[in-house]
């Protein structure tokens, strides 16, 4: 039987517990969603209450597939009402820890109420599977690597760690949780959007730690022949897709050519130009600079991955800098920002990584700082300056801190890219308009990983083919994030049909795709909805900010168009 843990920080307890049978078919986004909703009609959460209160919740799950061999399965999901954004919050992230929560019989792991004390704590997860917490005073402002290093001395190599770094401490709203990787154990993958580090940090939690048991749990299985021969199948068509799959073969970087052609890639705060030097930041330079240093790409971030669309980066000694460089953190810190030098942006990869804090946050908001003349358009060794005021909590680095629109705010900035106060991803929404409506629509604040619809395709066949694909999407990446890796999902489309075998294999009942689209898709979309409505959002909250509908993108002309009241109708199922 699975298990759950249960911290109260008030008390300092650890109970483990069976887990809810009524949560068993439910994973990721989807458990996070209806866990906090089931709070909230029990009484024990107001949806309006603050983020780093008493009743706020942090919630570690797994995927309603963990531990299975089905590929990208063991994702973990971190959630809670968000420090950034005040709505409900759901990060999906790579790495080892939900594989050994898995190992370890856990689908859950809660932390409610605020301790009395302003001391440190760790939760340690023995290869016993005896969960207690310890004293992690030891571990005081110390950046996610040395945390890291810390419990590898002590515990050994056969873990995994999820930790908070200074940010988090400081309860920064862009403060995230740092997870380690497979194989290397840098903390680089990262639980990174709504400050949902600051919430680990309220509640005196530094740091989770979960050995590698001795007895791996065993999954019980409705149907283990149906499982595995849908298993079987998507795994193999994974894997082939993988083959000439861009993300494998060079990584998430590959997309900066396409985003900066088609006009999508951010540039100079989003001021829709075009960016003639990306090939500085593309994916030629990445792939030289791994082959003269040492560095490598396709990686995987946790076992079992057949896309391995993860890297280590090396500087020009042959040193490491970062893993899991990616995109979204080159393009905001790069043409964003006007800087056209990768190992510099390595350096702030690897620097919010150690800090604790979101790279999207922190390159727009460096965006806006660079826009508002507090440093120069390009200037990396300034970037770099606050991002180390920030680690040491003095000065600007406080705002920093706090995002994107603490900075525009502090700086009395025009034009501050941000959708519920969180700041918008590496793809321009005048030229990609159905991500656009994502950004706006979202319940979780502007993200790209909720629906990227990617390209000029759908903007291009018509309003109703962007507001059909944003839709869709949104439905489909809510059931993705309950259940595996986006990009193992794009391959497996042609046969989504097979992921309702696997749920009945495993849990038994109807072999029917609509218990996934509807029960993990559709159904989860909508709780979040109502959790925001419940917690004081509305229609006015589902708009982009004033200058993408008033200024046009130089590249193309084009301006966000959609309008109110197409906005509104987008979930009307």
């Amino acid at each position: 039987m699975w298990s759950k843990l249960v911290i109260d920080m008030s008390k300092f307890t650890v109970e483990k517990l069976p887990y809810d049978e009524a949560y068993l078919q439910l994973g990721g986004r989807a458990l996070i969603a209806n866990y906090m909703m089931d709070l909230v009609k029990g009484g024990k959460m107001d949806p309006k209450c603050d983020p780093l209160g008493e009743q706020n919740v942090l919630i570690f799950c797994t995927g309603v597939l963990a531990g299975t061999n089905f590929t990208t399965s063991h994702r973990i999901s971190v959630g809670g009402k968000s420090p950034l954004t005040g709505t409900i919050k759901e990060c999906s992230s790579g790495g080892y820890v939900a594989k050994l929560m898995a190992e370890q019989g856990l689908r859950m792991i809660t932390v409610h109420n605020l301790p009395a004390d302003d001391k440190l704590r760790y939760l340690h997860i023995g290869k016993d599977g005896v969960a207690e917490l310890l004293d992690a005073e030891e571990l005081r402002g110390l950046g996610s690597y040395a945390v890291v290093d810390a419990m590898r001395e002590k515990y050994g190599d056969n873990i995994s760690v999820a930790c908070i770094g200074p940010a988090g401490e400081r309860k920064y709203k862009a403060a995230s949780i740092q997870l380690t990787e497979f194989g290397t154990l840098h903390p680089s993958r990262v639980a990174a959007r709504g400050g949902i580090g600051a919430l680990m940090g309220v509640k005196g939690l530094k740091a989770v730690v979960i050995e590698k048991p001795t007895t791996p749990y065993k999954v019980e299985y409705a149907d283990e022949a149906m499982f595995k021969d849908a298993a079987k199948e998507l795994n193999a068509m994974v894997a082939n897709a993988a083959k000439v799959d861009p993300f494998h073969n060079f990584g998430t970087i590959s997309t900066i050519e396409k985003t900066s052609k088609d006009g999508i890639l951010p540039v100079k705060n989003f001021s829709g130009r075009l960016y003639k030097d990306y090939k500085g930041v593309g994916v030629e330079q990445f792939m030289a600079n791994l082959a003269t240093r040492g560095g490598c790409n396709k990686k995987p971030c946790q076992p079992g991955c057949a896309v391995q669309c993860s890297n280590i980066y090396h500087d020009k000694d042959g040193n490491y800098v970062t893993s899991g460089f990616e995109y979204e953190t080159i393009a905001l810190f790069g043409p964003n920002c006007m800087i056209n030098d990768l190992d510099k942006i390595a350096q702030m990869d690897r620097m919010c990584d150690d800090i604790g804090v979101d790279t999207i946050e922190m390159g727009d908001a460096c965006a806006v700082a660079m826009e508002c003349d507090y440093i120069k358009w390009g200037d990396a060794d300034a970037v770099l300056g606050l991002l180390e005021d920030m680690r040491n909590g003095v000065g600007f680095g406080n705002v920093l801190g706090n995002g994107c629109e603490a900075v525009g705010l502090e700086l009395g900035a025009k034009r501050i890219p941000v959708v519920k106060h969180q700041a918008i991803s590496g793809y321009d929404p005048r030229n990609t308009k159905g991500t656009g409506i994502t950004y706006a629509t979202c319940p979780q604040g502007a993200d790209h990983t909720a629906a990227l619809t990617m390209g000029r395709a759908f903007d291009d066949a018509g309003r109703a083919a962007q507001a059909y694909a944003s839709n869709k999407l949104q439905v489909a990446i809510c059931f993705s994030d309950s259940m595996m890796c986006l990009f193992a999902f794009s391959h497996i489309v042609p046969k989504m049909h097979l992921l309702g075998n696997m749920m009945a294999g495993l849990y038994g009942g109807p072999a029917d795709i609509t218990r996934v689209t509807l029960g993990l898709g559709v159904k989860t979309l909508l709780t979040e909805r109502a959790f925001n409505k419940l917690a004081g959002f509305t229609d006015e909250d589902d708009k982009l900010p004033e200058f993408f509908y008033n200024e046009r993108s130089e590249a193309t002309g084009s301006k966000f168009d959609i309008n109110p009241v197409e906005l509104e109708v987008l979930f009307d199922f």
